[in-house]
C-alpha cells in the first residue's frame, strides 16, 4: 500500500507500471529472481487498487478505505423512502382491488427513483469535486511545507473518494 497506508488508485497504477517494467527487464535478462520481484509488485498493486476502491454501505453511511465516512444526500434517503412507500401503496391497491391507490403507489415509486437518482449524481459530482480539490489543495500546502493544511486537504480527499464510491456502489445496486 501506499507510504500513508491510504489505498491510491493512482499508486496502484504506478506499481503495475513498474512490476510491467520489471517484467520485461527480467524477461531480457533472463533473471528468475528479478521475474518474481515483478510479479510481487504487480499483485502488490492488485491489492491495493482493490483496497482502494472498497467501500461499505451502511445505511445513509459510506465508509471508505481510508476510514473516512460519507453520509448520502437527503434526495437518496428520501427517495428511497418514497420508493417503499409507493411500493407499499401499490401492493396494497392490488390486495384490495383499488386502480387508484395503486396508480398512486407507481407514480410516488417512480418520483422516488427520481429523487434518489438525482441525489446519487449529487454526491457522486460532489466526490469527484472534493478528491480533485483536496489533491491540488493538498499539493499546494506540500509546496509550502503546511503539514496541518496537507492534512486538512487529504481528509477532504478521503471524504470525496468515500462519497463517490457510495454513489457508485448505490447506482451499481440499482443497474444489477
Amino acid at each position: 500500500m501506499s507510504s500513508n497506508d491510504n489505498p491510491s488508485t493512482l499508486k496502484s497504477y504506478v506499481d503495475s507500471a513498474a512490476g510491467a517494467l520489471q517484467s520485461g527487464i527480467a524477461s531480457m535478462t533472463g533473471n528468475t529472481s528479478d521475474k518474481a520481484k515483478a510479479e510481487q509488485t504487480r499483485a502488490h498493486a492488485s491489492a491495493e487498487h482493490s483496497a482502494s476502491e472498497s467501500a461499505v454501505k451502511v445505511g445513509p453511511l459510506t465508509l471508505g478505505s481510508s476510514g473516512a465516512a460519507a453520509k448520502d444526500s437527503p434526495d437518496r434517503s428520501r427517495g428511497a423512502w418514497d420508493q417503499t412507500v409507493g411500493s407499499g401503496k401499490e401492493t396494497l391497491g392490488n390486495l384490495v382491488g383499488s386502480e387508484g391507490l395503486k396508480r398512486e403507489g407507481r407514480e410516488q415509486n417512480l418520483q422516488g427513483q427520481g429523487q434518489e437518482a438525482k441525489g446519487q449524481l449529487a454526491d457522486f459530482g460532489q466526490g469527484v469535486g472534493d478528491r480533485v480539490a483536496g489533491t491540488v489543495g493538498g499539493a499546494a500546502a506540500a509546496l509550502v511545507g503546511d503539514r496541518n493544511e496537507q492534512t486538512r486537504w487529504q481528509e477532504r480527499h478521503d471524504e470525496g473518494k468515500t462519497r463517490q464510491r457510495g454513489a457508485e456502489l448505490d447506482m451499481d445496486k440499482a443497474a444489477s
